[in-house]
C-alpha cells in the first residue's frame, strides 16, 4: 500500500475521499458519560478510540508504566495516569474505574460502580482460585500407540 499526499493524486483513478465521507457523515452524538475521580470531571469518548483498543492488545501482559498511561490517555487524557496515581489510587480502584469506563462507553448507564465493583471482585476472586483462564489437559506421559511423531514446542 502506498501513501499518496493530496499533491501526488494526478493521474490516479477517484479516490475513496474518507475525509469528505465522514465529514458528510457528521451527525453530532451526544456528548460521552461524564465521571469525577480525584476532584476531576473526565467525559468519556462516544466510543473506544482505535488507539485503547489497539494498545489493549499490546499491553494486556505488560507491567510498563508507560504501557498503561498510553492506554488510559486515550480514554481520560494524558495526565490522568498520574493525577490517579498521586493520589494513591489502589489495584482494585484502578480496575473498577476501567470496567465500568469502557462498559459505559459503548453503552452509557449499561454498569453502575457498584456493577463494576462486583464484577472486579468476581474476576479477581476466580484468578486467585485459578479459573480465570481453564487451562486445557496435558496428554499423560506414556499413552497413546507411539506411531506418532511427538509434538513440536513450535521453538527453533
Amino acid at each position: 500500500m502506498t501513501n499518496l499526499d493530496d499533491g501526488d493524486l494526478e493521474g490516479v483513478r477517484e479516490v475513496a475521499d474518507f475525509d469528505a465521507f465522514f465529514a458528510e457523515q457528521g451527525e453530532q452524538e451526544p456528548e460521552g458519560v461524564p465521571l469525577k475521580l480525584y476532584g476531576r470531571t473526565y467525559t468519556l469518548p462516544r466510543s473506544l478510540p482505535a488507539l485503547f483498543t489497539l494498545q489493549l492488545h499490546r499491553v494486556q501482559h505488560s507491567a510498563r508504566p508507560d504501557d498503561i498511561r498510553r492506554l488510559l490517555g486515550s480514554l481520560f487524557g494524558p495526565d490522568a495516569v498520574d493525577h490517579w496515581t498521586e493520589r494513591g489510587m489502589s489495584d482494585r480502584q484502578l480496575g473498577i474505574v476501567l470496567l465500568w469506563a469502557t462498559a459505559n462507553v459503548a453503552d452509557p448507564g449499561a454498569v453502575s460502580m457498584e456493577r463494576a465493583a462486583q464484577l472486579y471482585d468476581e474476576r479477581e476472586q476466580a484468578k486467585a482460585q485459578g479459573k480465570a483462564r481453564p487451562r486445557p489437559a496435558k496428554p499423560k506421559a506414556g499413552k497413546g500407540n507411539g506411531s506418532r511423531k511427538p509434538r513440536s514446542s513450535g521453538k527453533r
